[in-house]
């Protein structure tokens, strides 16, 4: 039976265990797609990956992302973990830079002192939610009618909308029915006070995908790095900005973003937690 070097890790957290734990198959080219999507539904993850020869020359690698309902052609946490995974394993970047390749095309990922970061891709849907699916958000998340400040599509290949609420407790104490959510990735947020609040961050997120194994994320890259080109743009935040996730989980993820000229980069902390071999 075929083995392979397997890694679990921990994904935009620097305290242990409370960020957002990724599986990453290392060697993975002989296993078939099948196989893949098996595995993801069994490890009961948000999100699973496997990494792969590139097909593009220009990468140094290339990575599937499959959640335990389906494949996805881009994520954020997969992206940081599976890039630590594979430069822990002896990866050597052709530059300064790492290239991944996914099916949404190639991402480059670099180094920030201890921490990954990701060039947020660009948006494959923006603009603002159609009216029937803002009011089965509004009601899928248990608001009011006025609770919903904002909303906007920030679908950069994983599906996610986003609604803005006024303040972080009301994002800590969202209770969603997500028999009204099914089919739909759904990110919250509000602007944080330092006061009021006590935290130093300036927005709390939540991230909801109704129907998954895993159906809160704790920390989510790819939300993040679409809300943050939907912010930026509206001049909602500062061009560096930290955000909290994973609060009501427990958990205490934190994505960093920041904005460089006409890029955007999202990063975090990544650490393994287990190491071994696997059999399929």
């Amino acid at each position: 039976m075929p083995t392979f070097d397997f890694k679990q890790l921990d994904v935009f957290s620097n305290v242990s265990l409370k960020g957002n734990p990724l599986a990453v198959v290392l060697g993975a080219d002989s296993l078939n797609e099948q196989q893949m999507a098996d595995f993801a539904k069994w490890t009961n993850l948000s999100e699973t990956t496997f990494l792969l020869t590139p097909r593009d020359p220009r990468a140094d690698y290339r990575v599937r992302i499959f959640t335990t309902l389906q494949e996805l052609p881009f994520a954020g946490h997969p992206t940081l973990g599976s890039c630590h995974a594979w430069l822990q394993a002896g990866g050597i970047a052709r530059g300064e830079e790492i290239i991944q390749e996914c099916e949404i095309g190639l991402v480059r990922i670099r180094r920030q002192g201890d921490e990954l970061a990701f060039i947020a891709p660009p948006l494959l849907r923006s603009g603002p939610l159609e009216a029937a699916l803002l009011e089965r958000v509004r009601l899928g998340l248990g608001l009011a009618p006025e609770a919903i400040v904002r909303s906007q599509w920030v679908d950069n290949g994983a599906g996610w909308l986003a609604v803005m609420l006024a303040d972080r407790q009301a994002v800590l104490d969202l209770q969603p029915d997500y028999s009204q959510l099914l089919g739909l990735a759904v990110g919250v947020i509000a602007p944080c006070d330092p006061e009021r609040d006590a935290v130093d961050t300036h927005f709390e997120v939540r991230a909801f995908i109704a129907g998954d194994g895993s159906p809160e994320d704790p920390a989510t890259g790819s939300l993040n790095a679409g809300v943050a080109q939907w912010l930026l743009d509206e001049g909602l935040a500062p061009n560096c900005y930290l955000v909290s996730q994973g609060t009501a989980m427990a958990r205490a993820g934190r994505i960093r973003i920041e904005r460089q000229g006409d890029e955007i980069w999202v990063g975090g902390a990544v650490a393994v937690c287990i190491e071994g071999r696997l059999q399929l």
